[in-house]
């Protein structure tokens, strides 16, 4: 790249003052720069800056967007760090370093390190790698044993008071200060090594400055003039001193908190830096020095395949041509076996399909991905751990099916290998895989073991400020009630994408608020000022990249925090820089299938291979007609449920219809309801043009699918299938110009095929329209795929299938009940835990299951291996003091002990718990004794007579537990109840009075009333700022668990009734949002109180044009049915514009109870009606 005074454009724009920032931390210095990336680059270009430095502190997360984003915005992006300097060894894990002018110790220096080059900024690479890898010690740190092993092609700035020259000055250590500055100098070399200068409003900083000036004049080291910007304009300080608060949990109301001592770390113009440094104009000007001497032109969008290993002489062609056709040979012998009408001329189809495929794939240079992505699929295949079947459009590629990348016949489902890969779009294969939850870290082991431990790292993701967070986290730092900021995070709509601004469209309330109280007004303000900025990295849940060399040579590295090693580049920065990243995802149904599958090998001896499932099972299409879809696949939410029995699928390609169209773009627009009415010729399905029979008749003349739009191209407008998957790009992205252009080329086409001008038209506005909504068809049978094997699992085999469901959610005690509940209702008996039976999973036994000890709390594995084994060699334990006696008591402790006792475990050898557990710590002491005298060799001649004998001492006399009692340890061992439920006795009366369980409140509107009853306990009291308490609750009933929050009036109301151990009712408002359903109370009331409460009418909304005389003959009627001594009122919506409320006959009054509400949502839609209590207005 030239130099910025030999680049004529850009020397004619130079400001009188020219000078460039060289220390600038932008949003990637996390949670403590504050300058966005694109408004960084805008402000320089405005300030007619010719380059501009980003050196956020430690790392190098934005650094390649950032190099990006400049070049495209005319300036020279120069690539730096602010590295962090161990005081010495870098592997020394003790400060070392002097105490600070606050008394503090320093831990690290700061250093500015700056990329001249590309050997520079490969340096710059290894320093910001190894400083995470080797050197973190609260910061990744690196020492100047590195600093000289790696400092060619860097610049390096002394920093600022954390520097460690600064730092000396600041102790009067000038001696060692100078000798210090000498050393970087002759670490760097010559003009390679500059004293920072810094007007920051300090007067640390202004002495500093002077010795500085006197020490560079002395020992011929250059200074040079930074502003270490942490924010952009003066006007952000505050915005930033509040994201510091948010980095450090603390409030601005904490004197203690980490707080910059200026509001002048901003990004200055030209003209102020000047004015600062009048005095020292060489140190401006040798800003423009270094950034002349920066130069950095990598060399993007070069893809670098692994290195796939061969046999010798062997070719990547030769290897791809081998694998294919004896996988084509291998495909073709099983589809002959299942398909008995499959003939000669459909595998010649087969075949020209697999040629053309391959040849694409040669041409484009993906030989090398396609082998490595079967090795390691089929690698896991091998070693037994489940895959799943496919993902996006590489579910389309016949190639892919033959290699067992995929295992769906993409011709005989209807799949088209040019949504995947064509040669009129040139991009990057992206063949994401499913994995086992169990087998996905064995398959990363093997990959690095393959190619390399220093070529394979997973990829980094970020997380960013969103608008409720950003309201949440600015209002917690502002020490704002959090009631209060919770209201107002509230109003702003949960929708993807929202940001503040948007809201405040959306939400008028939202402008209201902060006009009326100047603290919401500063929330708002901060919260626009900080929303969008990144909070904090995270390792990408799928993203494995594998390189042809050590990936420290592309980008940096850091490490996770489960040790992982992570990429600095996000996914889009790691494929700019030309590596080839693959998703490796953990499914958990893919373990559940695995699971069910063994048990039913085990309990039936039969060998269940899922994908040799046959797709047209009537006990399956019948289990899903009447959406018992726990546990299947994508089809278990309340919604999909009632479109399942609506659809009623009778095949396979139902299945894939109704992946793609439960999605909102579908729901929204009468595509789902058109969908239905079609299959069950409730509504005529017509064609535009006899030509789109063959393509829409399977999607009953909807267009479901992207796939479709591109055979209707290709049909009616003789697009090539490379042309028509660009044309359904462009429909997806809806660019006017491109759009007018691919109209003209359709209507062209049309032309070319007679089809009439208004026609093509028309259609091609249809595709427009659906193109939105058209889902990848690939993508839908590949996952429809494992919705039917599950719900096949289930349909025949349901024990086994609900065991390896509970299996799957072993350690979330809130999916566990909602799992037992299911299998009671389904009459499946569920085992309590057993020190004789179970095993540390749930397993079947004779048709039931039993509970695994792996689901105890604080049992750990070490403590359920050594039962397993003891049983496993010596057979049944006889009784407590036989099982302390022959396990290994370190590791089955006295907690352990207890919590198997209190769960149960025990009951099938003593009878009465409350024995068991008085006798738990004399049969320890037994069982220590002679474990001790084992040990050493000398065994008690008294034990040994006794344990010859056989006797078993006497558990003490103690009356076994109440009711009461048995269940709340069986809730403390398990985190819920087995052999019954507190709730149990209550059952009527809660069925009487309640209008939704824990499970149901997630389906009920925003702000709907609702009552629940259960065991209400508090999980946290708090102050408010105010001074009134508050508290967060949480209710459990038979379904599950559910987060309350109550205020201070309802608190203190119920606070008296939150000691005791009975069962109370909650009335209150439902409340949505990014963390799940919640319930703000409004009262908490006894259950007797809460029957003289009562309710005082119930609200039924219904859409006027959905009332014909069929529905309000089925209203009429369920009301009588439910007949009782409450009011009823019909809320008639008018166009969703208006709302007519009428009060309905006495006669038509109705008993407020869950099943009343159940039949009515069945019928009428869920929310369709609420209850309004005697204590609210209607």
């Amino acid at each position: 790249m030239d130099s910025i005074r030999e680049n004529p454009p850009r020397e004619e724009r130079l400001p009188m003052n020219p000078f460039v920032h060289l220390h600038v931390h932008t949003q990637y210095s996390l949670l403590d720069g504050a300058i966005r990336l694109k408004d960084l680059l805008e402000t320089a270009v405005g300030y007619q800056m010719p380059a501009v430095a980003i050196t956020d502190h430690g790392n190098m997360f934005g650094a390649l967007e950032f190099y990006d984003m400049a070049r495209k915005a005319g300036i020279k992006p120069i690539i730096g760090c602010e590295v962090y300097l161990a005081p010495r060894s870098r592997l020394d894990r003790h400060t070392g370093g002097e105490l600070t002018a606050n008394g503090e110790e320093d831990r690290n220096y700061h250093l500015v390190l700056l990329a001249k080059d590309l050997t520079g900024y490969r340096n710059l690479l290894k320093l910001v790698t190894r400083a995470y890898l080797e050197g973190f010690y609260y910061k990744p740190r690196i020492d100047k044993a590195l600093l000289r092993q790696y400092h060619e092609g860097l610049i390096g700035l002394s920093s600022c008071l954390k520097g460690e020259i600064a730092s000396l000055l600041l102790r009067n250590q000038d001696g060692t200060a100078r000798k210090t500055a000498l050393e970087y100098a002759e670490i760097f070399g010559p003009e390679n090594f500059y004293l920072e200068l810094q007007a920051n409003g300090i007067p640390e900083q202004d002495a500093v400055n002077e010795t500085l000036i006197r020490m560079g004049k002395d020992l011929g080291i250059p200074l040079a003039a930074t502003n270490d910007c942490h924010y952009l304009r003066k006007a952000d300080a505050r915005a930033h001193e509040v994201l510091l608060c948010i980095q450090t949990g603390k409030t601005i109301l904490d004197e203690k908190r980490m707080k910059f001592q200026t509001d002048h770390l901003y990004f200055k113009s030209p003209e102020e830096m000047a004015r600062a440094f009048s005095h020292v104009p060489e140190a401006l000007e040798n800003t423009l020095v270094i950034a002349e001497r920066c130069n950095l032109d990598l060399q993007l969008g070069e893809y670098h395949f692994p290195d796939f290993p061969l046999e010798p002489g062997e070719t990547l062609e030769d290897r791809f041509e081998k694998t294919v056709m004896e996988g084509f040979e291998e495909r073709i012998g099983q589809i002959r076996s299942t398909r008995p009408d499959f003939t000669d001329k459909d595998q010649q189809e087969y075949r020209r399909r697999l040629r053309l495929e391959m040849d694409v794939i040669r041409r484009m240079g993906f030989v090398a991905y396609f082998l490595i992505v079967a090795d390691f699929i089929n690698y896991a295949k091998q070693k037994g751990i489940p895959v799943g079947p496919g993902r996006g459009s590489a579910a389309g590629s016949l190639v892919a099916f033959v290699m067992k990348i995929t295992d769906l016949d993409p011709i005989e489902h209807g799949l088209i290998f040019e949504r995947f890969l064509n040669l009129e779009r040139i991009s990057m294969p992206d063949i994401d895989v499913d994995f086992c939850v169990h087998g996905r870290e064995e398959v990363l082991r093997y990959v690095t073991e393959k190619y390399g431990q220093d070529r394979v790292a997973q990829i980094t993701t970020f997380g960013t400020l969103q608008a409720r967070a950003a309201i949440r986290d600015v209002g917690r730092a502002l020490a704002m009630p959090y009631n209060e900021v919770d209201r107002i995070a509230k109003m702003i709509p949960a929708s993807p994408g929202m940001t503040l601004q948007k809201a405040f469209q959306a939400e008028p309330r939202l402008g209201e608020q902060q006009r009326n109280d100047p603290q919401i007004k500063e929330l708002f303000e901060v919260a626009l000022a900080l929303e969008g900025l990144t909070r904090h990295a995270s390792t990408h849940a799928a993203g494995v990249v594998i390189a042809d060399k050590p990936i420290v040579e592309y980008m940096p590295l850091y490490r996770g925090q489960d040790g992982e090693t992570v990429t600095q580049f996000p996914m889009k920065y790691v494929e700019r820089a030309g590596l080839i990243k693959f998703d490796f995802l953990g499914l958990r149904n893919l373990t559940v299938i695995h699971n069910a599958v063994q048990l039913i090998r085990k309990n039936h001896h039969l060998d269940i291979r899922p994908e040799a499932l046959p797709l047209d099972d009537p006990e399956t299409y019948a289990l899903l007609s009447r959406a018992d879809t726990t546990g299947v696949f994508q089809l278990e939410s309340s919604g999909m449920r009632d479109i399942l029995v609506r659809l009623r699928p009778e095949n396979f390609a139902d299945i894939v219809a109704l992946v793609a169209l439960y999605r909102p773009g579908p729901l929204e627009s009468g595509m789902v309801d058109q969908y239905i009415d079609g299959k069950h010729g409730l509504a005529p399905v017509t064609y535009d043009l006899e030509m789109l029979r063959p393509i829409l008749e399977p999607t009953h003349g909807v267009i479901l699918y992207q796939e479709q739009v591109m055979k209707i191209a290709s049909v009616l407008a003789n697009y090539t299938l490379g042309e028509a998957d660009i044309l359904r790009r462009a429909m997806g992205k809806k660019i006017p110009d491109v759009m007018k252009a691919q109209r003209d080329r359709f209507i062209s086409g049309a032309k070319e095929n007679s089809i009439d001008l208004a026609k093509a038209n028309h259609i091609f506005d249809l595709m427009e329209k659906f193109a939105g909504y058209g889902f990848n068809k690939s993508h839908s049978a590949a996952y429809a795929l494992i919705a039917y094997q599950t719900a096949y699992l289930k349909a025949h085999f349901p024990v086994e299938f609900m065991a390896a469901l509970l299996n799957s959610f072993l350690s979330n005690s809130d999916q566990v009940v909602k799992l037992i509940n299911q299998c009671r209702e389904n009459q499946i008996e569920i085992l309590p835990p057993d020190v004789n039976a179970s095993s540390k999973d749930f397993t079947v036994v004779e048709g039931k299951i039993r509970f695994g000890l792996g689901a105890v709390k604080n049992v750990g594995e070490t403590a359920i291996e050594s039962i397993l084994t003891v049983r496993d060699q010596n057979g049944h334990f006889r009784s407590i003091y036989d099982f302390c006696r022959r396990v290994d008591t370190q590791k089955v402790n006295r907690r352990v002990l207890e919590q198997l006792i209190k769960c149960g475990a025990f009951d099938t050898i003593h009878g009465n718990r409350a024995q068991v557990l008085a006798a738990a710590d004399d049969a320890l002491e037994k069982a220590q004794v002679v474990q001790r005298d084992r040990q050493t060799g000398q065994m008690n001649m008294f034990e040994l007579l006794r344990s010859q004998k056989g006797k078993t001492p006497a558990l003490p006399t103690v009356e076994p537990w109440d009711n009461r009692t048995t269940l709340q340890f069986e809730k403390e061992a398990l985190g819920f109840y087995i052999s019954g439920h507190p709730l149990d006795f209550y059952a009527e009366r809660i069925a009487r009075l309640c209008t939704a369980d824990t499970q149901s409140v997630s389906e009920k509107r925003e702000g709907v009333e609702v009552a629940l009853c259960g065991m209400v306990t508090i999980t946290k009291e708090l102050t408010t700022k105010r001074g009134d308490r508050m508290a967060f609750l949480s209710l459990e009933d038979k379904e599950g668990i559910l987060e309350v929050v109550a205020f201070s009036e309802a608190f203190l109301q119920a606070r008296p009734l939150l000691d005791k151990d009975e069962p109370l009712v909650v009335l209150g408002k439902v409340q949505h949002d990014e963390k799940g359903t919640k319930l703000v109370a409004n009262r908490i009331l006894t259950l007797a109180e809460a029957q003289l409460e009562s309710v005082d009418a119930v609200r039924i909304r219904l859409r006027a044009e959905d009332l014909d005389k069929d529905a309000l003959s089925r209203l009429r009627h369920l009301l009588m049915s439910h007949a009782g001594d409450c009011k009823t009122f019909l809320h008639l919506v008018v166009d969703s514009k208006a709302e007519a409320v009428i009060a309905l006959n006495p006669k038509l009054s109705v008993n407020p109870a869950r099943g009343f509400f159940e039949e009515i949502a069945q019928q009428f839609g869920s929310d369709c009606a609420e209850v309004v209590y005697k204590t609210t207005v209607h």
